[in-house]
This record gives structure tokens, sequence and C-alpha cells, in this order.
């Protein structure tokens, strides 16, 4: 289990850590045409969002494979999924399907991880 949890952060990782940094360093503009939703955000809110998965992204694995504060790696998770609750909220009410589906997803890859590392096979 603890294998497949790792499995699971580092996903999540790679994740969050593409799309935080696509956020924080792209302006808004240039997001638009694949993340219509930011029409919804100034550009300071969505380099704000993507510093924060980027901070989640960090919080996954830097706690854990340095054994310095590892009850962090979880509490990273919870936040990447509260994260992921507001960005389905989001893309609910702009009708969007498909990017629910996604957010759902990491939700869930989120909350396994979370529910795994404070749990059983905590650090």
């Amino acid at each position: 289990m603890n294998v497949f949890l790792w499995i699971l952060q580092a996903i999540l990782a790679a994740a969050f850590g593409l799309v935080g940094v696509m956020k924080s360093i792209r302006p808004k503009e240039k997001l638009r045409p694949a993340m219509p939703w930011v029409e919804d955000f100034t550009a300071t809110q969505v380099r704000l969002i993507g510093v924060v998965e980027l901070l989640g992204t960090v919080g996954l694995i830097l706690p854990a494979v340095t054994d310095i504060a590892p009850t962090l790696t979880p509490l990273a998770a919870t936040g990447l999924a509260i994260t992921m609750l507001g960005a389905a909220a989001t893309h609910a009410r702009r009708k969007e399907s498909s990017g629910v589906a996604v957010n759902v997803a990491l939700l869930v890859l989120s909350v396994v991880i979370a529910w795994g590392r404070f749990g059983l096979y905590a650090f």
C-alpha cells in the first residue's frame, strides 16, 4: 500500500506541478484557449491558484522524502482536495462537464492520499 500511495503522490504531483507552472507563469490571455474558466478570474487570482497548486505539489513530495515534518504530506493532499472542490464548483457553474470530471478524479486521488497518509500508512 505504501508503494501505491507513493505512485499516486507522484502522479498527483506531476499533474498539479505542470498545470501550476502554466497558471503561474503564462499570461491569462494565453491560458484562455485551453482553460476558458480563466475569464471568471483576474490574472492575479489565476496566478495565485497556480502557486497554491505548486505549493501542494511540493507538500506532497518534499516532506515525505526529507523526513522533515512528514505530516505536511497528508495536509497538502487535503489542501489539494479542497482546491479541487472549488474547481469542480467553478466548472459546474460554467456547465463544463469534462472539467468537473477531471476535478473529481484529482479530488479522489487527493482524498486517497490524505486518507492513507493520515491513517495506517503515515510516515
